[in-house]
């Protein structure tokens, strides 16, 4: 069949260069293997060549693949799969890259991006390294290509093309059996962007997080290289400048991460230990592992076969995390899962292919990479780092076996799970993790290498210790630092690690000034330290002090969802334009708003106004029109930032958005007084009716004629109100003034009046009287510590990371990477 107003062209050139990047990748990696384990210079040489060549091309092919699907996107050629299931015309511009790479395919391509261009920057800069580890990254670089090659072989399909048109992939739909398919209004409109991902952070966090994917790799390709050419120890002090940029880099984007869940989730907070959360942080605890005792093997030659087993584990923890999250098998456990891609098997052959030659050669070379025999002094540097490694790196391990628990139950058809508290499950755990670390990156590098006077590191640590058990000890008796809900060991354990924290601040301050008498510029170990232990405190004190604003006071409480867990008495009802009592604030819902005219995004007003202070602020959480053929919408919330606190908040029910609306009309009572009509929710008794009433609401004349009725309300738990319908003739025209009683959910009015002395009532019953919303509104006091501490500690990094460059170029300039 000849299909009408397809654009089939960019499809075929992205294809094309699919295929040829997937070319590139293979012949790549074959040549500079040749090249790596050539005897002859001259024909190493050539293979290098070859393989710079086709390394090259890869490189370029896979940026015209992403340059081509962009184009796709941006024309609006629905008649791709791609297109039709990640875009939409109403999509904000600035999401239509954010929409590649939350495709599969485009966050794999993003992944090849990376490994391109850090591929192409070791390629000059490497020397006698390029080939055996342009041999590893160009193998990545074809397993990677392998997941967007859209192939068949046999009846095993090789990956998912991102070419891949609609009615290729729903052969079976009626909609395709027509040549014009594309003039169907299904087909003229995409299914958008996720709502939740409709976001800032869309943009800025993923290609982050995947620069810090693709980053591990690199200390992995040094390690194996050093196995491979039986170099040991040579490849550590070239190698240790890109575990920093890994460890960085990774880091800034796991905390990118959390600041975005802060910012557009409604958990209220910015960790949950979420399955997704933790694939990424177990990678980057076993590379902080590694680049530790990497510094140790460094200066005193300890801890190396460590740094091989971290190094290692650091990079396959990543396609380990990658299967996590792309096999679907955390669907039912994470938020930021993806579905099953129908990839497992491949994912499963990523990591094997990686994991199982990387082991082979630790393992079979274990006894022949350099260890010192004798064993470290307690009262050294290096003893106590490796301690510190260990500890990361056992914690890493806990966070992925907790993890790993759907695969294992998958596995072994058991139901092991973290208990109805995940969090505390993790915490209980990882409180004690916290302890330990602040203790050492407070204390360790206060001990020289080899070995340490025990009264001069005493003598320099009594006055910061004696400090930080002062601020720790006032920072947790008048900071109100309670953890009561788990009991009193577990409320000890935070107090220790608040000293902890504290302790690592002032000692690392302490060392900066004292003892390297101020010279900043070699401090970023300090600096790292010290961000670290900020952080710890601001998790702390932010958790702790995390208090819910919004309790219930105005005695309606909203049906919600069970899937949604929220607590009907801590989320505030607000009727428009009422100001409600919300305990130190008053809170007022002042109006909402549509972004567009098709009402994807709908901004809610809210006024705050503080009790003690009077100051007044608004803020504006929307809700987003879920996208994906999913119906209603979802929540994004608003902050109020101060320096010690953030109020945070967000919509938790609209009853604007309510489909399940009563639009039946007003039902009509003949009653004379004192009669009673019953309704859902009580009765209502006719008192009596004024004439012409006068007060300091109506005013009538003698020639028109007014009707005020008095309504006595009761309740079924007898609660009394009153209404007040009003009707009147004003210049030969009737007006009817309703009374409503919003608690009640209950609109009274007067119709005619009848020849009998009876009037009639019309009475209503509505959830939709008057707009409202549910509200839940947080404040995270000190969360500027939680932010603080991560840019000093990846600052930390940065200074070393320049500083390690610098003593590279000194030392050792032909070796430079």
């Amino acid at each position: 069949m000849e299909y009408v107003g397809e654009h089939l062209m960019p499809g075929k050139l992205g294809q094309f260069f699919v295929v040829l990047s997937f070319a590139g990748s293979l012949v790549a990696a074959i040549s500079y293997f040749k090249s790596a384990n050539a005897k002859i210079p001259g024909e190493s040489d050539s293979w290098k060549r070859m393989a710079r060549f086709a390394f090259l091309l890869n490189g370029i092919s896979v940026f015209i693949v992403f340059a081509t699907i962009f184009y796709i996107i941006h024309k609006h050629y629905f008649e791709y799969n791609f297109a039709w299931e990640h875009s939409s015309k109403s999509l904000d511009p600035k999401y239509m890259l954010s929409c590649i790479w939350e495709a599969q395919e485009g966050s794999f391509l993003l992944w090849m991006m990376w490994n391109a261009v850090l591929g192409t920057i070791l390629m000059f800069r490497a020397q006698k390294w390029e080939a055996p580890m342009l041999t590893i990254v160009s193998f990545a670089q074809f397993c990677l290509t392998t997941m967007i090659l859209g192939v068949y072989v046999f009846s095993f399909q090789i990956g998912h093309s991102p070419f891949m048109l609609v009615r290729q992939l729903f052969q079976e739909a009626p909609i395709f059996q027509r040549a014009d398919y594309l003039s169907i209004p299904q087909m003229q409109d995409g299914q958008s962007l996720n709502a939740l991902l409709q976001n800032y952070w869309m943009v800025i966090h993923p290609p982050i997080l995947f620069l810090g994917f693709s980053s591990t790799l690199i200390p992995f390709a040094f390690a194996v290289s050093g196995l491979w050419k039986k170099e040991y120890g040579s490849w550590t002090k070239t190698a240790l400048p890109w575990t920093l940029f890994s460890c960085c880099v990774l880091g800034t984007g796991i905390m990118m991460g959390a600041a975005w869940a802060y910012e557009s989730l409604t958990f209220g907070g910015y960790w949950a230990w979420d399955p997704v959360e933790n694939a990424s942080l177990v990678p980057w605890l076993v590379l902080l592992a590694g680049m530790h005792t990497q510094v140790v093997y460094n200066a005193t030659g300890h801890s190396l076969r460590a740094t091989y087993l971290f190094l290692i584990l650091g990079f396959t923890l990543i396609l380990y995390s990658t299967f996590l999250t792309r096999s679907g098998i955390l669907g039912d456990t994470s938020v930021h899962a993806f579905v099953g891609s129908g990839l497992d098997l491949q994912l499963i052959l990523f990591i094997a292919v990686f994991l199982i030659p990387a082991l082979v050669l630790y393992f079979s070379r274990y006894r022949q990479i350099p260890h010192v025999a004798k064993e470290e002094n307690t009262w050294s540097r290096e003893f106590w780092m490796f301690i510190g490694s260990l500890v990361i790196f056992l914690s890493a391990i806990f966070i992925m076996i907790a993890t790993s628990l759907p695969v294992l139950n998958d596995i072994f058809k058991t139901k092991w799970s973290t208990g109805d508290d995940p969090k505390f499950s993790y915490n209980r755990i990882e409180i004690f993790i916290a302890i330990i670390l602040g203790l050492l990156t407070a204390v360790v590098q206060y001990l020289k290498y080899k070995n340490s006077s025990p009264r001069q590191v005493l003598k320099k640590l009594l006055p910061v210790t004696v400090a930080a058990l002062i601020v720790s000890f006032c920072i947790s008796v008048f900071g109100n630092i309670r953890y009561n809900q788990y009991g009193s060991g577990f409320q000890a354990a935070i107090h220790l690690a608040l000293f902890g924290g504290v302790y690592a601040v002032l000692a690392n301050a302490a060392y900066i000034f004292i003892s390297m008498k101020g010279k900043f510029k070699m401090a970023g170990a300090s600096v790292a330290h010290a961000g670290f232990g900020i952080l710890l405190v601001g998790i702390l004190i932010s958790s702790s002090k995390k208090e819910v604003l919004s309790h219930n006071t105005t005695g309606i409480n909203i049906p919600f969802d069970p899937k949604t867990k929220e607590d009907p008495l801590e989320n505030l009802t607000l009727v428009k334009n009422v100001k409600t009592d919300m305990g130190k604030y008053y809170a007022t819902y002042l109006s909402n708003d549509s972004v567009n005219t098709a009402g994807n995004i709908i901004y809610f007003k809210v006024n705050f106004q503080d009790k003690k202070t009077g100051e007044s602020f608004d803020l504006w959480p929307n809700l987003i029109r879920n996208t994906k053929g999913l119906e209603n919408f979802s929540n994004n919330p608003d902050k109020q930032h101060y320096l010690d606190r953030d109020i945070f908040t967000y919509i938790s029910f609209a009853n604007i958005l309510d489909k399940q609306r009563d639009t039946s009309g007003f039902k009509s009572f003949p009653v004379a007084l004192h009669d009673t009509v019953f309704y859902s929710k009580g009765m209502m008794i006719l008192d009596t009716v004024l004439v012409n009433p006068s007060n300091d609401k109506y005013h009538f004349g003698p020639t028109d004629t007014a009707l005020l009725a008095k309504i006595r309300v009761i309740t079924r738990d007898s609660q009394q109100y009153t209404m007040s319908p009003l009707l009147y003739v004003k210049n030969n025209m009737i007006y009817r003034v309703a009374d409503t009683l919003y608690a009640q959910n209950l609109a009274v009015r007067l119709g005619s009046v009848m020849n009998n002395k009876k009037i009639e009532l019309l009475t209503k019953e509505s959830t939709d009287m008057v707009p409202f919303v549910s509200l839940k509104v947080y404040m995270f006091p000190q969360i500027n510590l939680v932010w603080i501490g991560v840019i000093i500690m990846m600052t930390g990094f940065v200074m070393s990371i320049i500083n390690r460059r610098k003593s590279l170029i000194r030392k050792q300039p032909e070796a430079l990477s």
